[in-house]
C-alpha cells in the first residue's frame, strides 16, 4: 500500500533538523528502516540547499515522501525556479557537497519546475529488489 506524507518547513535554520526528524519518525511510522540513514541525509542536504538557496524571503519549503512496495521518493518544494548543479567542492571548501552527496545515496534524483513558481528537487531509494519510481 502507498503511503504519503508532508510538512511545510519555515525558512529557518532550524527547520533543517526537524525536517529531518519529520522524514526519520515517518520512515519508522511505516516500518522502513531500509535505507532510513541514507534518506535523512538527503532529505537534510536537500532541506539545506532549499534553505540556502532556493527560498525567495517570505517563503518556506516543503518537504514530502512517498514511499510503496518499491522506493521511496523524497521531493523538496521551493519557491526559486534556479535548478541546482553539483559540483566538486575542493578539500578545504566548508560547504557545495550536498549534491554530490545526494548523487552518491539515491538512486536517482532531479529537479522539476513547480506551477506556478519554484521547482521540486527529488531522490528515489529503492527498496530491497524495488525498482526506482
Amino acid at each position: 500500500m502507498a503511503k504519503t506524507t508532508q510538512r511545510f518547513f519555515e525558512a529557518r535554520p532550524e527547520s533543517v533538523g526537524q525536517a529531518r526528524t519529520f522524514a526519520t519518525e515517518a520512515l519508522a511510522d511505516w516500518g522502513l528502516p531500509d535505507r532510513a540513514e541514507e534518506i535523512r541525509l538527503c532529505v537534510s542536504e536537500l532541506a539545506t540547499n532549499a534553505l540556502v538557496h532556493g527560498t525567495a524571503p517570505g517563503h518556506g519549503f516543503l518537504v514530502k515522501l512517498d514511499a510503496d512496495e518499491e522506493a521511496v521518493r523524497v521531493e523538496v518544494h521551493d519557491s526559486r525556479r534556479q535548478h541546482p548543479q553539483a559540483r566538486q567542492a575542493a578539500g578545504t571548501d566548508t560547504s557545495g557537497r550536498g549534491l554530490v552527496l545526494v548523487n552518491a545515496f539515491a538512486d536517482d534524483w532531479g529537479v522539476q519546475t513547480r506551477s506556478p513558481f519554484g521547482k521540486i528537487v527529488w531522490s528515489c531509494f529503492k527498496a530491497a529488489g524495488g525498482t526506482t519510481a
